[in-house]
């Protein structure tokens, strides 16, 4: 065989190898006898070898491709305009932007309030916004949303797919079943809603996160001895810490549900095992992830969080059919409450159906239904006790993001409910009708999505570009990030990076040598002292020295701004955005989080028996 001949033979041998790894991942951790339809072991029939290679692209393909199918309108109408598409897009520019100077964990959003700037990055995830960011750097600008949702679908399609693979009976339910239920999670109702409507560009990466919440604690409850009990606290540490990484409220909803698994399981087991797994999981995932969670829990204090949970953003405004003053709000409510209305119907229906599944996986079709049920329960206004009463759950503001589990359990009852029936395929094939009839009809019939087209994307790249004096336009800001002492209904919008406070006769000659997000240095000559008024919002995290020493600032009362004091004759300031303790010490606990987690994987290898 010539040298090309055995490249080939390499790289074919080399995908068949993987392929047979990747279609192994869902039956990890199942029996041999389990894993072959005739009970011998799976791993010892090369047709099963040519089944378990074909799992490399096909469903891979098949996520894709619907995940694409979903993009199809944003040829021809541009790119969805949602609820929080600026906050996002603008958020990726600004991440950009801060990279290209040297910070690459930014912190302090510089140019929101139209460059008085914001904590934003301290509280909102890094997750979503450096993965925006990152695409951004690669992709040409106009793309980058549009690709960012193709791999946030295809990313959730995946996790369902891992997840059916785990837990799907192979003598009842077909590979190409765990590949429609793969495809109908990526695309479900509520998906599309997030992508037209709600450009909730971090919770839909969140929603990858739900099937292998449901698959590691399934996995934890199906450990026979200690050793593997332990062992589920890792995976799903990881995938606790990554919630928090992702979106906040999405974290809130998974731990809660979290919760709820595990007090079923450990019910029906009549086991407080799985508790304590889940306690150990959930304070490991938060150590990992105390590199954002302690400074955004601690500095809190320092924003007007409360405006988060403000009159529109509240639970009591949001829950389904409800009714406010605002009739675009009740418009988009409406929207939102018939496509729950499906998804419950049609979960409720397909679980009944899925009955006989029951007597098989009794314990699993037992914890759907309660948790679809508790989903359920907590959109509607009934439920206001529980949103008043439970920890933090305020802040995840609509009670129709339970949406986010509802639309796994959904998928599951519709693919095992249609599994064993004749016409299976026309029932599933009615299902995705169904869900395309009820966003068509929302769209048509309620609130049509709005759109950006390439030049309302090139005015934001434009927005964040640095003229002259390193002045930008900038973009408006957050609420609930805003600096308490701030008011951006009062700020100048033309207002100089450097201006004398108030009425002074001083007068100013200025040179910035450096204006970027978390660090600017300039040199003041004034005739006389004075206060100087700069472009930013007072924070405590700001340091100021003046001439080399550091000195206590003041804030404008009218708006909030940051007021230096300086002499008459040349004055050197120097402003940084330091490293607070709650950063510093939340660093030092995920490090060591880490190191721990690498450690008790080292730990719990198996070891091979020495020859």
């Amino acid at each position: 065989m010539n040298s090309g001949g055995i490249f080939r033979f390499r790289c074919i041998e080399t995908f068949r190898r993987l392929g047979v790894a990747l279609g192994n991942i869902g039956t990890a951790g199942r029996p041999l006898s389990e894993r072959a339809g005739d009970g011998s072991p799976a791993n010892l029939r090369p047709e099963n070898d040519q089944r378990s290679a074909s799992l490399l692209w096909s469903p891979l393909l098949a996520i894709a491709a619907a995940a694409f199918s979903v993009e199809i309108p944003f040829f021809f109408l541009g790119t969805p305009s949602g609820h929080d598409v600026e906050f996002h897009l603008y958020s990726w520019l600004e991440v950009l932007g801060q990279w290209k100077h040297g910070i690459f964990f930014p912190r302090w959003a510089a140019l929101a309030h139209f460059g008085y700037g914001e904590p934003r990055f301290i509280f909102y995830p890094p997750a979503s916004w450096t993965l925006g960011a990152a695409l951004s750097a690669i992709f040409p600008w106009t793309l980058a949303s549009c690709i960012y949702i193709w791999i946030a679908l295809v990313a959730a399609g995946v996790s369902m797919f891992v997840l059916a693979r785990r837990w799907l009976d192979p003598e009842r339910f077909s590979r190409r079943d765990a590949i429609f239920i793969a495809v109908l999670y990526a695309v479900n109702p509520y998906h599309l809603v997030i992508v037209y409507w709600r450009s909730a560009f971090a919770e839909l990466l969140a929603s990858c996160l739900v099937p292998l919440l449901l698959l590691l604690v399934l996995k934890a409850a199906d450990a026979t001895d200690k050793r593997t009990g332990l062992t589920a606290i890792l995976p799903l540490s990881v995938v606790l810490a990554a919630a928090w990484l992702t979106n906040a409220p999405a974290a809130v909803m998974i731990h809660y549900s979290l919760a709820l698994l595990l007090v079923l399981l450990a019910w029906h087991q009549r086991s407080p095992r799985l508790l304590l797994v889940g306690a150990g999981a959930a304070a490991l995932g938060a150590c990992l992830a105390a590199f954002y969670l302690l400074p955004a829990i601690y500095e809190q204090r320092w924003i007007d969080v409360a405006q988060a949970v403000s009159a529109g953003s509240r639970p009591a405004d949001n829950f389904l059919f409800i009714h406010t003053t605002d009739a675009d709000h009740d418009a988009f409510n409406r929207v939102i409450s018939w496509v729950a209305i499906f998804e419950i119907a049609v979960t409720l229906g397909a679980a009944w159906a899925a009955r006989r599944w029951r007597d098989t996986k009794r314990e699993l079709w037992n914890v759907l239904l309660v948790w679809a049920m508790a989903c359920t329960v907590l959109m509607f206004p009934a439920a206001g006790f529980f949103w008043r009463i439970l920890p933090k759950m305020e802040f995840m503001q609509f009670p129709w993001r339970w949406l986010l589990c509802l639309s796994m359990i959904f998928s599951i009852f519709v693919t095992v409910s249609t599994a064993l029936g004749r016409r299976r395929w026309w029932w599933r094939g009615a299902v995705c009708v169904g869900s395309i009839v009820i966003i068509v009809v929302a769209w048509h019939r309620l609130q049509a999505p709005w759109w950006d087209s390439a030049a309302d994307l090139r005015e934001m790249q434009d927005n964040m570009a640095t003229g002259p004096g390193y002045l930008s336009v900038g973009y408006e800001g957050v609420d609930e990030y805003t600096p308490l002492a701030a008011d951006p209904t009062a700020i100048d919008k033309a207002a100089p990076n450097v201006a004398v406070d108030g009425a002074a006769n001083a007068t100013l000659q200025v040179h910035i040598d450096r204006w970027n997000a978390e660090s600017r240095a300039f040199t003041a000559q004034m005739s006389a002292p004075g206060q100087l008024a700069l472009r930013l919002f007072q924070y405590p995290a700001w340091r100021v020295e003046v001439n080399g020493h550091v000195v206590e600032t003041a804030v404008r009362g009218a708006t909030g701004q940051m007021l230096v004091p300086v002499g008459a004759g040349s004055n050197r300031v120097q402003i940084k955005f330091v490293r607070t303790w709650d950063r510093a010490l939340g660093e030092w606990i995920s490090g060591i989080a880490s190191i721990s987690v690498v450690g008790w994987i080292l730990l719990l290898r198996p070891r091979r028996p020495v020859a």
